[in-house]
């Protein structure tokens, strides 16, 4: 018997041949349709061989400059479009905003404001921004809060007594605590253990979220099950059982009582999905900025220097107000710049169109999945003098004055840019002024300003590798 005679007398060699040429046929041959170029792919894994997975972004810039603004990757059996550069972008998510404006879900995350799409997703965002106002967001009310929380976080930074620490957990806990005050309509002592399991669980379910075997899990959930992680819901339910209509003490009160009235269809308990989401959000981004800006305050001391200063000379010792912003441009600059350059959530979240599209002379089906390159908006050498620097004077004109920049989106854009972004916004300025009101930040005994790293650390947004800072007291 031949080899070819026993190759087709084996049926399962006969149906494995067959796959493989049905699998070179999904990605070769679907390849060769109008859609956006992009790298070829192999079967099965797609392009994911050739991608660096803890660090995706850098190799899809790599990719723009070969094959363009808009290009096609494949992660596994999934076809993404890579949309790169400020133009590109914009002209996407906010000249398009009905098409490119659906989310892609993700197996391993929670549905939510953030992953929902349609009716319930205009719905849901639709309530979520109206009871946030209505419980602090933009408003005096909210800046109070902001500001009794600096001055608890520069008491755990006081006791350290200008010895070495490590930002991460204190940082976490006060940006945490403004969400709290929203959300459960109270703030956490930082020693209340269900409020650091509660920290814990969502640093790490955004550290989770990034990782390579999360990423692969996503693109063949059908290889196992993984455990799903999941931020603790116990304080969630606590507040379900006795939220009163009559005296509502933060957004979960209302949340579940608008849910009654709307949502008693769906057979599911809401809040469980939503509320998280609203936390690891409002949580994760901002402390991770702000802990960033500590680090780059202390690599670039002359900079510091020139923050404290203008401080100094606008407000002195007396606390700060958002008001303030207007006459502290060189803070403000800084603040964007870091914003800009920490680049946090370098591939934004997931996109997906709602419906066919020609797009930039690339035909892009329905249902397509759609990464939006922030970090090639942030970084667009078309826009940015200086684009791969830490260069506040971005922000400022030639008489020092702030100025706003079109390509400034770590929020994202358009109908899904991220709803938290003005108290965002308030957080950062408040923080960051208080703090550098009261400590210098250095870098620790026997480690130079050099041998501080602004080297991200894998996840699902970029927080900075673990390093210790000293904050020494000044007021």
């Amino acid at each position: 018997m031949g080899f070819t005679d026993a190759l087709l007398s084996s049926p399962g060699t006969v149906l494995g041949a067959v796959l493989v040429l049905l699998l070179f046929y999904l990605f070769y041959g679907l390849g060769s349709d109008q859609g956006p170029p992009g790298p070829r792919p192999f079967p099965v894994v797609g392009n994911l061989l050739q991608l660096d997975l803890k660090q995706p972004y850098n190799t899809l810039m790599e990719y723009s400059k070969q094959y363009g603004s808009v290009f096609t990757v494949w992660l596994g059996p999934k076809k993404v479009v890579v949309l790169a550069g400020y133009k590109t972008v914009k002209e996407a998510l906010v000249d398009n905003a009905d098409v490119f404006g659906d989310r892609d879900p993700l197996f391993l995350l929670c549905p939510g404001v953030i992953w929902s799409n349609h009716e319930l997703w205009r719905e849901v965002r639709r309530f979520a921004l109206t009871n946030l106002r209505d419980y602090g967001m933009g408003k005096r009310a909210c800046e109070d809060k902001i500001t009794e929380e600096a001055q608890y976080l520069c008491d755990v930074f006081k006791n350290f007594k200008g010895k070495p620490l490590d930002t991460t957990q204190p940082m976490n806990q006060a940006v945490s605590n403004i969400i709290c005050s929203m959300v459960y309509g109270s703030r956490f002592e930082y020693d209340d253990p269900k409020f650091v399991a509660l920290v814990s669980d969502a640093n790490r379910i955004i550290q989770i979220a990034g990782s390579p075997s999360v990423q692969i899990y996503n693109l063949f959930p059908w290889l196992g099950r993984l455990k799903r992680s999941r931020i603790r819901t116990g304080s969630f339910q606590e507040l379900e059982g006795d939220a009163k209509p009559q005296m509502c003490r933060g957004f979960v009160d209302s949340f579940l009582i608008r849910q009654k009235k709307l949502w008693e269809r769906e057979k599911k308990n809401l809040i469980l999905i939503y509320c998280p989401g609203l936390f690891n959000a409002g949580t994760d981004t901002t402390a991770t900025t702000l802990r960033w800006g500590l680090l780059i305050m202390a690599k670039y001391p002359h900079l510091q220097d020139q923050v404290r200063e203008e401080i100094s000379r606008v407000i002195g010792s007396r606390q700060v107000l958002i008001e303030d912003r207007k006459d502290l441009p060189f803070t403000d600059a800084v603040i964007h710049e870091t914003q800009r350059i920490a680049n946090i959530v370098p591939m934004a979240i997931p996109h997906r169109t709602s419906q066919d599209i020609t797009f930039q002379g690339h035909f892009i089906k329905k249902g397509t999945t759609v990464f939006p390159l922030l970090t090639s908006v942030l970084y667009d050498e078309s826009q940015w003098e200086k684009p791969h620097s830490f260069h506040p004077a971005h922000f400022l004109d030639k008489d020092g004055k702030f100025v706003k920049r079109d390509a400034f989106m770590p929020f994202s854009a358009g109908r899904r840019i991220c709803l938290g972004e003005g108290l965002a916004r308030m957080e950062l300025f408040i923080f960051f002024v208080t703090l550098m009101q009261r400590f210098r930040f250095t870098a620790p005994p026997g480690v130079s300003e050099e041998e501080l790293e602004l080297v991200p650390r894998v996840g699902f947004t970029l927080n900075p590798t673990a390093h210790e800072l000293c904050a020494v007291p000044c007021l």
